[in-house]
C-alpha cells in the first residue's frame, strides 16, 4: 500500500516528509552572516562595528582583558566566519588571542600558588601572604 501525500488535507497541520527535507537543506546553506553583531539587526553597522572592535581590543591593554573576551562574544560572527567583514576580523581575532593568552598566564599564576603553597616558596611564603601583613604591622589592635 503506498502512502498519497494528496490524501491529507492542507489544514491537518501534519509535515509533510518532502517540505522538511527542503526546509532543513535551505537552512543549512545560509550564507555568510549580514550582520556583523550577534545582535544581528539590532546591532552596529559594519562601519560602527569597525571602530567598536578597534577600541575594544585596544582598550584590552589597559589590563582590560575582559574586553577582549566581550569582543569575541559581541562580535561571534565575524570570528566563526573567516571571508566575512575583512576589515573587523583582525581586531577580534587578536583578541581572541589576546584573551587566552591571559587566561593562560592567570591560571597558571593561580594554580603556581594554590598547588606550590609554602613548599614552591619555602620561607618566602610568609612574607607572601596577605593575612600576616596586619600581624606584621599591628594593623589588628583595634578590634
Amino acid at each position: 500500500m503506498e502512502r498519497s501525500e494528496e490524501a491529507l488535507p492542507d489544514s491537518a497541520g501534519l509535515v509533510l516528509p518532502s517540505s522538511t527535507i527542503t526546509a532543513n537543506s535551505s537552512a543549512n546553506s545560509r550564507g555568510p552572516p549580514q550582520w556583523p553583531t550577534i545582535d544581528g539587526p539590532l546591532g552596529l553597522s559594519e562601519e560602527d562595528s569597525i571602530e567598536y572592535a578597534r577600541r575594544f581590543f585596544k582598550f584590552g591593554f589597559l589590563f582590560l582583558p575582559w574586553l577582549w573576551a566581550l569582543n569575541c562574544f559581541y562580535f561571534w560572527p565575524v570570528l566563526r566566519h573567516s571571508p566575512s567583514f575583512p576589515h573587523i576580523r583582525p581586531y577580534v581575532v587578536r583578541s581572541a588571542i589576546g584573551f587566552t593568552v591571559f587566561t593562560a598566564l592567570l591560571g597558571s599564576w593561580a594554580l603556581t600558588f594554590a598547588i606550590g603553597g609554602e613548599r614552591l616558596f619555602s620561607h618566602v611564603w610568609d612574607e607572601l601572604l596577605m593575612y600576616n601583613f596586619a600581624d606584621k604591622y599591628g594593623l589588628t589592635g583595634w578590634i
